[in-house]
């Protein structure tokens, strides 16, 4: 079964790579390394927005969190030419949570994405990582996360 397929069957369509917002590339190959640059929280509608702990859930962060996997599997696409088959295993994620000074649940709205590169990729999904808190994110953003690809 492809990558792709178990998307599919999870009901998730990767959309384009997303283009960078500034002055960086989206992600860089070295050897057979990848590194994606920082993809922020975004659904259908736009941005998802909020501050853990004030006006966002633990849950709908981990929401929020999925569609930062989502957009990271969409750049290794894109670094593997199209073909995200090349996808060895995921290494590692840095996770980035918009919240408030006494919200301690990082780990659990950073499960969003790790929970989902699991369910999708199996034991190639399972990475190293680290959650922590933001004061703020770029356009109010909920959650960031900036990842670490080996593929073949």
């Amino acid at each position: 079964m492809t990558i792709e397929s178990r998307l599919a069957e999870l009901g998730v369509t990767l959309p384009d790579a997303p283009a960078p917002a500034a002055n960086y590339v989206p992600f860089v190959q070295v050897g057979d390394t990848v590194y994606v640059s920082g993809q922020i929280s975004n659904g259908p509608d736009g941005f998802i927005t909020g501050k853990l702990g004030a006006d966002m859930t633990a849950e709908e962060g981990a929401a929020a969190a999925k569609t930062c996997a989502i957009s990271l599997l969409a750049q290794v696409k894109a670094a593997c030419g199209g073909d995200l088959d090349r996808l060895v295993r995921v290494v590692k994620l840095t996770g980035f949570v918009n919240s408030t000074a006494d919200f301690g649940d990082q780990p659990k709205v950073i499960n969003g994405a790790s929970d989902f590169l699991v369910d999708a990729l199996g034991d190639m999904g399972k990475h190293s990582r680290s959650a922590v808190s933001a004061a703020s994110l770029p356009f109010g953003v909920a959650v960031e996360i900036e990842g670490i690809f080996q593929i073949k």
